[in-house]
């Protein structure tokens, strides 16, 4: 693939890819497909300093969810029902990347014609993670602080500049 004769591969800055269907920011500012789990920040819709860390993992579908303070969330109950967060957190990625993207991801058999990801889940309970979930939306976050420039930031150093590799 390239872009102005430049492979991606050879460039410092990765294409990205556009939504499937415009999503609300303020309701799931982070979601992503990481680390073997569907996980992302959903806002609290009652307490505008809290936000609930959410996230299901692929293959044993285990779902988590915990304030940004680390405390449980009180919605999700048992692990084999998912909270509102959890549900925010999988319209997200679906309108984000498309539900076929997502139920592969998360080895989720659906029906022919079937966009219900919840209906093929089978939720079980899965550790807490929290943090490192967190720590990745904070890290995102900070790059929106950075300013516009052309020359490489020092901690993405292992991606060569545009025409080094040839």
């Amino acid at each position: 693939m390239t872009s102005g004769g430049v492979a991606y591969e050879r460039r410092s800055a990765a294409p990205v890819i556009a939504p499937v269907r415009p999503r609300k920011l303020a309701k799931v500012p982070f979601v992503e497909l990481a680390d073997g789990r569907l996980q992302g920040v959903v806002s609290s819709g009652s307490d505008v300093e809290r936000v609930y860390v959410s996230s299901i993992t692929a293959g044993d579908h285990g779902l988590s969810c915990n304030t940004n303070n680390n405390r449980p969330c009180g919605g999700l109950s048992g692990g084999a029902h998912a909270c509102n967060h959890l549900r925010a957190l999988a319209d997200a990625a679906v309108a984000q990347y498309g539900v076929d993207r997502v139920a592969r991801y998360l080895k989720v058999a659906l029906a022919d014609g079937d966009d219900d990801l919840w209906s093929g889940l089978h939720p079980t309970t899965a550790p807490n993670r929290a943090a490192e979930v967190f720590s990745g939306f904070l890290r995102h976050l900070a790059y929106l602080e950075v300013p516009a420039t052309a020359e490489p930031l020092p901690e993405l150093h292992w991606f060569p500049a545009a025409g080094a590799v040839r």
